[in-house]
Protein backbone atom coordinates (compact mmCIF):
# COMPACT_ATOMS: atom_id res chain seq x y z
CA UNK A 1 0.00 0.00 0.00
CA UNK A 2 1.78 3.15 -1.19
CA UNK A 3 -0.72 5.52 1.01
CA UNK A 4 -1.88 5.94 4.51
CA UNK A 5 -5.73 6.44 6.02
CA UNK A 6 -5.55 9.02 8.87
CA UNK A 7 -7.52 12.22 10.38
CA UNK A 8 -8.23 14.71 6.91
CA UNK A 9 -6.36 17.70 7.86
CA UNK A 10 -7.25 21.59 7.98
CA UNK A 11 -5.00 22.16 4.73
CA UNK A 12 -6.83 19.54 3.18
CA UNK A 13 -9.86 20.45 3.12
CA UNK A 14 -10.27 21.95 0.04
CA UNK A 15 -9.25 19.39 -1.66
CA UNK A 16 -11.07 16.19 -0.34
CA UNK A 17 -14.34 18.43 -0.87
CA UNK A 18 -13.48 18.83 -4.35
CA UNK A 19 -12.53 15.10 -4.82
CA UNK A 20 -15.61 14.35 -3.14
CA UNK A 21 -17.77 16.25 -5.79
CA UNK A 22 -15.74 15.83 -8.89
CA UNK A 23 -16.88 12.00 -7.71
CA UNK A 24 -20.49 12.51 -7.42
CA UNK A 25 -20.72 14.95 -9.97
CA UNK A 26 -18.52 12.78 -13.23
CA UNK A 27 -19.86 9.46 -11.72
CA UNK A 28 -22.97 10.89 -12.31
CA UNK A 29 -24.38 10.37 -8.62
CA UNK A 30 -26.12 13.85 -8.00
CA UNK A 31 -29.76 14.16 -9.73
CA UNK A 32 -29.14 18.29 -10.66
CA UNK A 33 -25.43 18.49 -11.61
CA UNK A 34 -23.71 21.04 -10.56
CA UNK A 35 -27.35 23.10 -9.51
CA UNK A 36 -27.81 19.98 -6.93
CA UNK A 37 -27.77 21.08 -3.15
CA UNK A 38 -26.20 17.99 -2.13
CA UNK A 39 -23.06 19.20 -3.74
CA UNK A 40 -22.45 21.97 -0.96
CA UNK A 41 -22.30 19.18 1.95
CA UNK A 42 -20.00 17.09 -0.46
CA UNK A 43 -17.56 20.23 -0.45
CA UNK A 44 -17.90 21.52 3.14
CA UNK A 45 -15.34 19.49 4.57
CA UNK A 46 -14.90 21.69 7.83
CA UNK A 47 -18.40 21.23 8.27
CA UNK A 48 -18.51 17.44 8.25
CA UNK A 49 -15.16 17.42 10.24
CA UNK A 50 -16.80 19.61 13.32
CA UNK A 51 -19.52 16.98 13.59
CA UNK A 52 -18.39 13.87 12.46
CA UNK A 53 -15.10 12.00 11.81
CA UNK A 54 -13.61 12.25 8.17
CA UNK A 55 -10.67 10.08 7.23
CA UNK A 56 -8.76 10.57 4.24
CA UNK A 57 -6.41 8.62 2.32
CA UNK A 58 -2.82 10.77 1.19
CA UNK A 59 0.52 9.38 -0.79
CA UNK A 60 3.69 9.92 0.00
CA UNK A 61 3.64 13.36 -1.24
CA UNK A 62 0.53 14.33 0.69
CA UNK A 63 -1.21 14.23 -2.13
CA UNK A 64 -5.03 13.54 -1.13
CA UNK A 65 -6.36 10.55 -3.00
CA UNK A 66 -9.35 10.11 -1.05
CA UNK A 67 -11.66 10.02 1.82
CA UNK A 68 -15.15 9.11 3.87
CA UNK A 69 -16.82 10.32 6.85
CA UNK A 70 -17.75 8.07 9.55
CA UNK A 71 -20.60 8.88 11.60
CA UNK A 72 -22.31 7.83 15.12
CA UNK A 73 -25.81 6.38 15.20
CA UNK A 74 -28.53 9.80 16.12
CA UNK A 75 -25.70 12.09 15.37
CA UNK A 76 -25.62 14.87 12.96
CA UNK A 77 -24.26 13.15 10.20
CA UNK A 78 -26.03 9.72 10.19
CA UNK A 79 -28.54 9.22 7.97
CA UNK A 80 -29.70 5.78 8.64
CA UNK A 81 -27.55 4.67 11.88
CA UNK A 82 -29.45 3.98 14.90
CA UNK A 83 -28.00 3.48 18.52
CA UNK A 84 -25.47 1.21 18.45
CA UNK A 85 -24.78 1.45 14.77
CA UNK A 86 -21.81 3.41 12.85
CA UNK A 87 -22.41 4.65 9.28
CA UNK A 88 -19.96 6.39 6.82
CA UNK A 89 -20.68 8.64 4.05
CA UNK A 90 -19.38 10.21 0.78
CA UNK A 91 -16.85 7.48 -0.04
CA UNK A 92 -14.94 9.24 -2.71
CA UNK A 93 -12.02 8.43 -4.55
CA UNK A 94 -9.94 10.63 -6.79
CA UNK A 95 -10.20 9.69 -10.48
CA UNK A 96 -6.58 9.21 -10.73
CA UNK A 97 -5.88 7.25 -7.75
CA UNK A 98 -9.11 4.70 -8.37
CA UNK A 99 -7.92 0.56 -8.64
CA UNK A 100 -5.16 1.19 -6.18
CA UNK A 101 -7.38 -0.15 -3.74
CA UNK A 102 -7.92 2.98 -1.59
CA UNK A 103 -11.70 2.85 -1.66
CA UNK A 104 -11.72 -0.44 -0.34
CA UNK A 105 -8.65 0.67 2.69
CA UNK A 106 -10.97 3.41 3.35
CA UNK A 107 -14.12 1.48 4.26
CA UNK A 108 -12.11 -1.09 5.94
CA UNK A 109 -10.51 1.69 8.35
CA UNK A 110 -14.34 2.46 9.20
CA UNK A 111 -15.04 -0.96 9.71
CA UNK A 112 -12.16 -0.95 12.04
CA UNK A 113 -13.04 1.86 14.00
CA UNK A 114 -16.24 0.59 14.69
CA UNK A 115 -15.30 -2.69 15.87
CA UNK A 116 -12.27 -1.12 18.28
CA UNK A 117 -14.64 1.13 19.76
CA UNK A 118 -16.56 -1.88 21.07
CA UNK A 119 -19.55 0.55 21.19
CA UNK A 120 -21.15 -0.58 18.07
CA UNK A 121 -22.82 -3.96 16.90
CA UNK A 122 -23.39 -2.68 13.49
CA UNK A 123 -21.64 -0.93 10.37
CA UNK A 124 -24.63 0.37 7.85
CA UNK A 125 -24.64 3.02 5.17
CA UNK A 126 -26.81 4.00 2.04
CA UNK A 127 -25.71 4.04 -1.71
CA UNK A 128 -27.34 4.65 -4.90
CA UNK A 129 -28.59 1.59 -7.26
CA UNK A 130 -26.02 2.39 -9.81
CA UNK A 131 -22.87 2.60 -7.52
CA UNK A 132 -21.96 -0.68 -9.07
CA UNK A 133 -18.02 -0.63 -8.33
CA UNK A 134 -18.96 0.05 -4.67
CA UNK A 135 -21.34 -2.32 -3.97
CA UNK A 136 -18.86 -5.05 -5.25
CA UNK A 137 -16.14 -3.26 -2.43
CA UNK A 138 -19.35 -3.81 0.39
CA UNK A 139 -20.37 -7.19 -0.92
CA UNK A 140 -16.59 -8.43 -0.81
CA UNK A 141 -16.45 -6.73 2.88
CA UNK A 142 -18.81 -8.74 3.80
CA UNK A 143 -21.82 -5.90 3.99
CA UNK A 144 -25.56 -7.28 3.25
CA UNK A 145 -28.34 -5.46 1.54
CA UNK A 146 -31.26 -4.71 3.77
CA UNK A 147 -33.70 -3.77 1.51
CA UNK A 148 -35.85 -3.13 4.56
CA UNK A 149 -34.10 -0.09 4.85
CA UNK A 150 -33.61 1.39 1.97
CA UNK A 151 -34.99 5.37 1.84
CA UNK A 152 -35.63 8.36 -0.11
CA UNK A 153 -33.51 11.63 0.87
CA UNK A 154 -35.93 13.45 -1.44
CA UNK A 155 -39.66 12.35 -2.18
CA UNK A 156 -38.87 12.62 -6.09
CA UNK A 157 -35.26 10.51 -5.85
CA UNK A 158 -34.81 7.01 -6.29
CA UNK A 159 -34.47 4.77 -3.39
CA UNK A 160 -31.25 4.65 -1.80
CA UNK A 161 -29.68 1.14 -1.24
CA UNK A 162 -28.90 0.17 1.87
CA UNK A 163 -26.30 -2.43 3.41
CA UNK A 164 -25.35 -3.71 6.93
CA UNK A 165 -22.12 -5.31 8.52
CA UNK A 166 -22.68 -7.12 11.56
CA UNK A 167 -19.51 -6.19 13.85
Amino acid sequence: MDYTIRAVRPEEYEALGEITARAFLDDGHLDFGEEDDYLHLLRDVARRVAEADVLVAVDRDGTVLGGVTFARGGEEWADIAREGEAEFRMLAVAKGARGRGVGEALVRTCVERARNTGEYRRMVLSTQSNMASAHRIYERLGFVRTPDRDWKPLPDMAPLFTYALEL
